[in-house]
This record gives C-alpha cells, sequence and structure tokens, in this order.
C-alpha cells in the first residue's frame, strides 16, 4: 500500500482533530502563577550578600538538573520557531503555538526565581549559561517533516515531564518538589496533546508514520545535547535516576508506542513501514537490554566497597 498522504496536505487533514485537542486542552489546563511558588521570604540581597557555594541548600546532583532543566526551558524562543515552522502558524496550529509558548514561558520563571530566591546556584554562572545557549540556539535536527515533528515533540513532552518531577523528588526541598510537580502537569499536558494528534495522523497515513517513528525513536535526543559538558551531565543525572535508560524505555518508548500508539498491531503498511516497525521493535529490546545491563552494572558499583558514592 503506497502512502497518501503528503507532508504538504498533512497539517489540512489533521486541522479539524487539532482544533478539538485544542479545545480540550483549554479546559483541561489550570491557571497558576509562577509569584504562588516563589519563596520570596527566603530571598536575600546578592549586592550585599554575594553568593557563596555554602549558600545553596541543594545537593550537587539536585543544583546540577535543576540548572540543566532551566537551561533547556531558557531554549524556548527556538522551540517556538521550531514548532512553527513544522506546523504552520495559521488556524488552530498556530492557536496550539502560541498557547503552548505562553504556558512554557511560565517555566523557566518559576525555575528561576527558586533559584535565586533560595541561592541554590551561582547566579552569574547561571546567567552565562543562559546567554551562551540562548545565543547558540538548539533546534531540532532530522526533523524531514510534520509527522517527524509530532513524534519528536510527543517523546520530548513525555521525557520532560519525567525529568522535571524527578529533579523536584532529589531536591528534599518541598519547596523544589512543589513547583516542578506544577510544571511536570503543564508538560503532562502538551504531551497528551501531540501525542493524540500524532494517533490521528497514524489513521491518516500509518505507513508515514511509522517511518517518522523509526527515524525519531533511534535518533532521539533530549534538547540540551548542544550545551557544553551535556553528554557528562547526563551521565551524572541518569546515575542519580532522574532520567536514564530504563526510564526512556519503560516510561517513554513502550508506552507511547506499544500502548498508545499500538505499534505492533498497526495494518496496512507498505513494505518499507514493514521494515521500519521492526526495526523500531527490535530497537526497543535492544535497549531494553542495555538497560538492564546498565542498571546490573550500577547495581555492582553500589554494592563495591570504597564506592566514592557511598561515601559522599
Amino acid at each position: 500500500m503506497r502512502s497518501t498522504v503528503t507532508a504538504a496536505n498533512v497539517l489540512l487533514e489533521l486541522e479539524p482533530f487539532v482544533g478539538r485537542a485544542l479545545n480540550r486542552h483549554l479546559e483541561s489546563a489550570k491557571e497558576w502563577f509562577p509569584h504562588e511558588y516563589a519563596p520570596y521570604e527566603a530571598g536575600r540581597s546578592f549586592a550585599e550578600e554575594p553568593w557563596q557555594a555554602s549558600d545553596s541548600r541543594l545537593s550537587e546532583i539536585a543544583r546540577l538538573a535543576l540548572e540543566l532543566n532551566l537551561l533547556t526551558e531558557d531554549n524556548l524562543p527556538y522551540y517556538h520557531l521550531a514548532i512553527w515552522e513544522m506546523f504552520g502558524g495559521a488556524g488552530p496550529w498556530g492557536e496550539w503555538a502560541r498557547r503552548w509558548t505562553a504556558e512554557e514561558g511560565r517555566h523557566s520563571i518559576a525555575i528561576r526565581d527558586y533559584l535565586m530566591l533560595t541561592r541554590g546556584v551561582d547566579p552569574v554562572a547561571l546567567e552565562r549559561g543562559r546567554m551562551e545557549h540562548v545565543s547558540r540556539g538548539y533546534y531540532p535536527k532530522r526533523l524531514v517533516g510534520p509527522l517527524d515533528g509530532l513524534v519528536y515533540v510527543t517523546l520530548q513532552e513525555l521525557a520532560t515531564r519525567i525529568s522535571h518531577r524527578n529533579t523536584g523528588l532529589v531536591t528534599g526541598d518541598p519547596i523544589a518538589e512543589r513547583l516542578m510537580t506544577r510544571v511536570s502537569v503543564d508538560e503532562n499536558l502538551h504531551y497528551v496533546f501531540y501525542r493524540d494528534v500524532a494517533s490521528a495522523a497514524i489513521e491518516l497515513d500509518p505507513s508515514a508514520m511509522v517511518l517518522a517513528i523509526r527515524r525519531q525513536v533511534l535518533g532521539f535526543a533530549m534538547p540540551g545535547l548542544e550545551l557544553p559538558g551535556f553528554r557528562e551531565k547526563a551521565i551524572r543525572i541518569a546515575s542519580a535516576g532522574i532520567y536514564d535508560l530504563r526510564i526512556h524505555h519503560d516510561q517513554v518508548l513502550s508506552p507511547v508506542l506499544l500502548k498508545h500508539w499500538h505499534l505492533r498491531e498497526l495494518t496496512g503498511l507498505n513494505d518499507e513501514a514493514e521494515l521500519a516497525r521492526d526495526a523500531t521493535i527490535a530497537f526497543l529490546e535492544q535497549l531494553d537490554a542495555t538497560a538492564a545491563s546498565a542498571g546490573e552494572a550500577d547495581a555492582r558499583r553500589h554494592e563495591a566497597p570504597g564506592d566514592p558514592r557511598l561515601s559522599a
């Protein structure tokens, strides 16, 4: 069976569903305000009391995760540009892009307020990092069209929701946990929107979507990849259980691909899409095995005498 929906008309075909999904989102989204999550009573003047490392009550891994999460949220202008160019600025697609951008903008405001008021991180280093990151900009690569875009943003939003939620947990601070839970609720609604629009795209053209799924699953990378030292930081975040291969397999790829998009059960695929499905499922199985090996190795390190993490 040949693909029948082209990149030129897929957005138009999906418009009615996007409009309904947007209305559902607006009914579900709850209004909230960053100042309600900011501990203003903890604030002190940096001019009178310059920041020093001993000011922070956060663990090193909590600081690292919050900084990385904030810097990726700061990249919002480029995310907006990517969505605008992939899906367009007219009709319900444009309404969604504007609403999504407005909601995402609160995240960096609220996280930065928390870090500054609690003196959780070095404010000068944080601002220099923001300037460098946004000046360089992160734009998702290997998005050959809107179908690839739908797959990527679905996986990315879910992964971000999990990372934010787990970051809140490792801080050991109820204020930070409450904030990151609130941010995660937004990310979950964004994930559900994209996931369900992608499901509608699968109904339109399952073969084209399966090809997009293979490309994005096998080449997936979280925003922030271009940040200096990102890979090393990602390894430390994985070791802390904030976001690792096991989470990526069990909580992101498997539920989305197998439960919601029914990758195994799809029918009417052309030959190329059948091969792409086989390759994607084989990748999931390989990832599962790799995650198991990584988990066993991590467990051995925890059990090993003299493990530096045990004495930290």
